[in-house]
């Protein structure tokens, strides 16, 4: 202590308070430093911070905007780089937050920014598609509908507009090989790896089964000679299935592909809207994302030299991707549906007969590569006896990369129903869903309508059939709220659902459609009730005329028809049939129609005849073959009468039974007709007396119960009704000449006319005169021209 008190003396106590004030400065200094240092790192990553939530925000307007049109089920490649930066610098930060406590309190004081970043980041797989297609994607602007009743093939041309979604993942996900199930009852069992600490899903295949050859027997009497072509024992290809693509569209609200490969667990699930691909697709391509394909002025005349092998642009097709990606244009509610997890498996047939290439592939892939693989039982595809070379080797050759795929070849033509019949007799699945082969199924197709028929068996569900234009090959949209119905005499056609049977029922843009008539070419039905319903009447031939048989046998036998909004696929519409008829077409569709009538219209038949086939009554014209089996398969199914169709299915279809009724009135002698002990006279009009009421039928009788007015001579008669009978027809209120009003007898030359004789008041036939009044005759009421 003494020593110390010495050292503090004199000028060794100031050194020693300098020595003090120094070293206290010093941490003064050094604590100020430090300050400012974590001050500039705080505003630096504020600054940061910021400028992101700007970036999120920005992305998330435009995201709203899009989803207000169509969707697509890929993404684009663009500023992929520029993502991928992004996304690491969005993982500093997160990071950084971490370690940070001052920078998480600004996280969460900046309300909504911090729930932002984060909810993006955990659902980095719902915001990218596939592999080598990044957050930015493609989606059409809103496209006008399409009327399929006014016009099916106008083409629209459809703008892109680029969205750009940000995916808040580091890493691109890698792409996922998926094996496609085999042919056989064994079901899709899901294996999951783990590689670089990720998840991978993967299908299981086995080998398809061998050759073999079959006969099916669908007419009495004769056999369809068929031989079954499954794809070769060698090792099964691999499709790749982008894993983001299906995270983006498997909207189930997992992150794993557990919903996707198969089903697990009992109950429910959101519909799986999955996308596969071959490979990576190419943004670029023509014809990408359903967008209308350009070709070159030069190119105009390979199109119209190629457009007779498909009547639509073959050339166009060729060059479009088999596997190309089209706008998913379901209603917004479709993608959050609920269906059960044990649907039915599915046996997909489509018939064809020389069909293009590109077309037929490019359904098949669509079908492999949007169908849930647990579903898919497998694709049949029924050759009815082609010519082109490219569809017999090459097609076996190519399709043998596919498990599920086998070909059935017929030994002869036997037009698309006999067709339809061979592929459903050795189909596998419990539905069966019968496409034609120039469409492309869009994401969610199948579920939607094998739901139906998993809630009733004899719900028979078709897609909405959206065009694919013949001229550009561009995917369109059609109305919502369309039916397929019929005219007259039995044609179909497109009809909107009148506004007060919408509100009525309040139906939502979503809800099923009754249908009263299918399309015929694109719908799924339990397999069993298709064969008790006897199937399609085997006597039909070739093509025309089957989807009103089955519609009416459907609907009058206990079962519904319904358009699923939900399920949607495009479909080529094109003018007319590429291929050649074994017999005269138009010959062949009117036997066919024929048939249908004789069997399920009832009463109502007449109007089919009489609306310009009255020469089909004419047995020596044309024979529509034997009607017993199909009469006896009506009464054995119990099925209603047509007259029960009309008010319960098609209420708003006019069908009058005649075309004119009640007094027929003589403009000369201003009496009416009357019918009085088998024989015509004229009497003062009387609407109280049955014996003054005739019918105007569609026959073209004037008739009386059992009896009918003939033309005879320069007279006339009574004969006992006789549709086959052509003399006893009259022409009448036909068409808008001057003859209008008169009665002409059909099969009597230079036009004689029914004639009220001015004295002896009786009837008389003369050669027409517009201006005469005792040749004009008018009925009391009209229910058609």
């Amino acid at each position: 202590m003494m020593k110390i008190r010495r050292y503090l003396r004199g000028s060794g106590r100031v050194l020693a308070f300098v020595f003090v004030a120094s070293v206290i400065w010093l941490l003064f200094d050094m604590a100020a430093l430090r300050l400012s240092i974590n001050d500039a790192n705080s505003q630096l990553l504020k600054e940061r911070l910021l400028k992101e939530r700007d970036l999120v925000r920005q992305q998330s307007r435009v995201t709203q905007l899009v989803r207000r049109g169509f969707k697509h089920p890929v993404q684009r490649q663009e500023q992929l780089i520029n993502t991928d930066q992004r996304n690491q610098r969005q993982g500093q930060l997160i990071n950084t937050d971490q370690r940070n406590q001052r920078q998480g309190s600004l996280i969460n004081a900046d309300q909504g920014t911090g729930d932002h970043v984060l909810r993006n980041h955990s659902d980095g797989a719902a915001l990218s598609k596939s592999k080598g297609i990044t957050s930015q994607q493609h989606a059409p602007a809103k496209k006008k509908a399409v009327n399929l009743y006014v016009n099916i093939t106008k083409a629209t041309q459809v703008p892109q507009d680029h969205t750009i979604k940000a995916s808040l993942k580091k890493e691109l996900i890698k792409t996922m090989p998926i094996k496609l199930n085999s042919l056989n009852n064994t079901e899709s069992k899901a294996k999951e790896e783990i590689k670089d600490g990720k998840k991978v899903s993967q299908l299981q295949a086995v080998d398809a089964r061998p050759v073999k050859t079959i006969t099916q027997g669908i007419n009495k009497g004769e056999k369809i000679k068929t031989e079954v072509k499954p794809a070769k024992t060698n090792p099964p290809s691999i499709l790749i299935v982008q894993k983001e693509s299906l995270k983006s569209k498997i909207k189930a609200g997992d992150d794993s592909l557990d919903n996707f490969t198969a089903v697990r667990k009992s109950g429910v699930h959101k519909v799986l809207s999955m996308d596969a691909t071959v490979s990576p697709r190419n943004a670029n391509a023509v014809g990408q994302f359903g967008q209308p394909g350009i070709l070159a002025s030069s190119e105009d005349a390979e199109v119209r030299r190629r457009w007779d092998e498909g009547h639509f642009n073959v050339y166009l097709s060729d060059q479009i991707p088999v596997d190309r990606a089209v706008p998913d244009t379901r209603p917004e509610t479709c993608a959050q549906s609920l269906v059960h997890d044990n649907l039915p498996s599915t046996s997909v047939i489509f018939c064809f007969v020389d069909e293009v290439w590109s077309t037929l592939l490019r359904s098949v892939h669509s079908v492999l590569n949007r169908s849930p693989p647990h579903l898919l039982k497998e694709i049949i595809l029924v050759d009815d006896f082609s010519t082109k070379d490219y569809l017999k080797e090459q097609l076996d050759r190519y399709m043998a990369q596919f498990p599920k795929v086998r070909i059935v070849r017929l030994k002869e033509r036997q037009g698309l129903i006999r067709a339809r019949l061979a592929g459903a007799a050795v189909a596998k699945g419990e539905v069966l869903t019968f496409l034609d082969s120039h469409v492309e199924c869009n994401v969610g197709w199948l579920e939607p309508l094998l739901e139906r028929v998993y809630m009733d068996r004899k719900k028979v569900p078709c897609p909405v059939i959206e065009v694919i234009s013949d001229k550009d090959m561009s995917y369109m949209l059609v109305d919502n709220f369309q039916r397929g119905v019929f005219k007259w005499p039995l044609v179909f056609g497109w009809s909107a659902l009148p506004d007060e049977y919408i509100k009525k029922n309040n139906m939502t843009i979503s809800d099923p459609i009754r249908c009263p008539v299918m399309a015929g070419g694109l719908f799924s039905i339990d397999k069993k009730y298709f064969f008790e319903l006897g199937a399609y009447d085997p006597g039909l031939d070739v093509w025309g005329g089957e989807n009103m048989e089955i519609s009416f046998k459907i609907w009058m036998c206990g079962g519904e028809i319904e358009i699923i909004p939900c399920s949607r696929v495009g479909h080529i519409f094109r003018g007319q049939n590429p291929y050649k008829f074994p017999k005269d077409r138009q010959k062949t569709v009117e036997r066919n129609l024929a048939r249908v009538a004789e069997v399920w219209l009832d009463e109502y038949k007449d109007l089919f005849y009489g609306h310009g086939y009255h020469h089909l009554l004419d047995k020596k014209v044309i024979n529509i073959g034997n009607l017993t089996e199909q009469m006896e398969l009506r009464k054995r199914l119990k099925c209603k009468s047509f007259k029960w169709y009309l008010d319960n299915v098609y209420p708003d279809m006019e069908a009058p039974l005649v075309k004119a009724e009640g007094l027929v009135f003589s403009r000369g002698l201003r009496k009416c007709l009357a019918l009085q002990k088998g024989s015509l006279s004229f009497e003062v009009c009387d609407l109280s007396k049955q014996s003054q009421h005739f019918n105007y039928t569609w026959m073209r009788h004037i008739r009386q119960q059992e009896l009918c007015v003939a033309p005879q001579n320069k007279g006339f008669t009574l004969l006992p009704c006789d549709n086959s009978k052509p003399e006893l027809r009259w022409l009448y209120k036909s068409s808008k000449t001057t003859l209008a009003e008169h009665l002409v007898a059909e099969f009597i030359s230079h036009h004689m006319c029914l004639e009220a004789e001015p004295q002896g008041e009786s009837l008389r036939l003369r050669p027409c005169e517009p201006g005469n009044t005792f040749q004009k005759w008018e009925f009391t009421q009209y229910h058609a021209q």
